[in-house]
């Protein structure tokens, strides 16, 4: 008996992604590149060898050093995204040097910040001035840059993307050029800069919409998928966040709330996501040609009496340590939709006897950003995970025609095979943005052979 809760203990931990702390996440920084050095993203799967890099150590040297740099010119931050948004045999730019809060006006609730800021660096620093972001991703290793970049999100009903928050911006243009942007300078460089893929230049800062800090508390428990999917809008409609990760083979899913509440003592048991991984993954190994077995089992593991909780300032709570490497496939449907995607995602998952990993499902509220994957509509998140050095083609082969059924539109950073093509029937403003994009940058100096099969349509950098 001790054996089972203790592997439902585990369990729960896993569907709530629990944080193992702000300080562990600090420790996860890339290391600073130190001259031409080949680069790979954080699960290996992209790769490349710059003729050079560049660590401009503020916006003055950014600007004359990419007038002059050989192309195709891409930025580089903590490198978790797993499309091949970075790599280049022409130049790579790190921000890594252009960091920290610059200034901060609590009247406003508004701060500027240098592009090269990590997520977790800035949750600090904002912590502590008495403020914090209005929402965070599960992540928060990323540079502000990149999170930004490709539409990077958390979770809420009424909460938007990281980029929303976005008030102003400083664009680096490819010539050299310096550009003030907002809602009432450069408007429609500013609406084509907050989700850009890094393909109209640098950001060299950004000012964000912030406010007071806040305490949260969460609830995770363990109840049979049906159900919980059933009650997800309304579990959605009730806390500030509510997401779910369905376990595969299992008949569960792992249910997650979190809701605001006045500031207190801090109550935050520590993570077993990584042993739970493990045993998920033992149960596929040893169980995994007889699915029907393997449910079975997990099912007489879990315990949905099993119910955790925590308590603690926002950004310990939202963001998680993720030390287990892996591919990813997100992909973000109209919200009507989502919930009929998820049931199908799993239903195409569970045809594959070696899929181990939770599949995460989120609610986001739509924003105005031309390539923002919420444009004009609030949105559910569906992420699929394959694990480091396993398969993980079928993210692509075989999920693709789920989500393109549903009208899905994917995360920018995680795996895709999107064309112009696509591009053109899923956003709106998609012509608009490429008028930007070739206005400032008209000899594609920022695109390499992922953009160009994105904005031009062929193959080569």
């Amino acid at each position: 008996m001790s054996e089972r809760r203790d592997w439902l203990k585990q369990t729960a931990a896993l569907g709530a992604g629990l944080a193992l702390g702000g300080e562990a996440l600090a420790q996860q920084a890339a290391p600073k590149p130190a001259g031409p050095k080949p680069w790979q993203n954080w699960s290996g799967i992209q790769q490349c060898q710059a003729r050079q890099w560049l660590m401009p150590i503020d916006e003055a040297q950014l600007a004359a050093q990419i007038a002059n740099a050989p192309g195709p010119l891409r930025c580089v931050g903590a490198g978790h995204s797993f499309s091949a948004l970075v790599p280049t045999d022409g130049t790579l730019i790190s921000l890594d040097r252009l960091t920290g809060i610059i200034a901060t006006d609590k009247t406003t609730h508004t701060v500027r910040v240098r592009a090269g800021t990590r997520l977790a660096q800035l949750a600090r620093e904002l912590h502590g001035q008495g403020l914090a972001l209005h929402n965070q991703p599960d992540i928060d290793v990323q540079t502000l840059a990149g999170a930004l970049a490709t539409g990077t999100h958390g979770t809420g009903l009424t909460l938007p993307a990281l980029h929303d928050e976005v008030q102003a911006l400083r664009l680096v243009t490819p010539a050299g050029e310096i550009k003030d942007c907002s809602r009432l300078i450069n408007p429609e460089l500013f609406d084509a800069a907050r989700v850009s893929l890094g393909s109209l230049g640098v950001i060299s800062e950004y000012t964000l919409r912030v406010r007071p800090r806040y305490m949260l508390a969460r609830r995770v428990w363990l109840e049979r998928t049906e159900g919980l999917l059933e009650k997800a809008p309304e579990l959605a409609r009730q806390h500030r966040h509510f997401e779910m990760y369905v376990l595969p083979f299992t008949g569960y899913s792992a249910g997650v709330t979190h809701s605001e509440v006045a500031e207190g003592p801090a109550q935050h048991p520590g993570s077993a996501d990584e042993n739970v991984l493990r045993d998920l993954q033992r149960l596929r190994d040893w169980l995994g040609r007889w699915p029907d077995l393997r449910r079975w089992t997990a099912a007489k593991l879990i315990d949905p009496a099993q119910t955790e909780f925590a308590q603690d300032w926002s950004w310990r709570l939202l963001s998680t340590v993720r030390p287990t490497r892996f591919n990813e496939r997100e992909y973000h449907l109209p919200r009507e939709a989502g919930i009929a995607c998820l049931k199908d995602i799993l239903a195409t998952l569970e045809k594959r006897n070696d899929i181990f990993f939770p599949v995460e499902f989120r609610f986001i509220r739509g924003d105005s950003a031309w390539l923002s994957p919420f444009h004009g509509r609030d949105s559910c998140s569906v992420a699929t995970h394959a694990l480091q050095g396993e398969a993980h083609q079928y993210l692509i082969a075989e999920l693709g025609p789920v989500f393109k059924k549903h009208g899905g539109r994917p995360h920018w950073g995680k795996l895709h095979d999107l064309n112009i093509k696509d591009l053109r029937a899923m956003y709106p403003r998609f012509a608009d943005f490429q008028r930007v994009r070739e206005n400032v940058d008209p000899q594609g100096r920022m695109l390499n052979t992922h953009l160009r099969q994105l904005f031009v349509g062929g193959g080569h950098a």
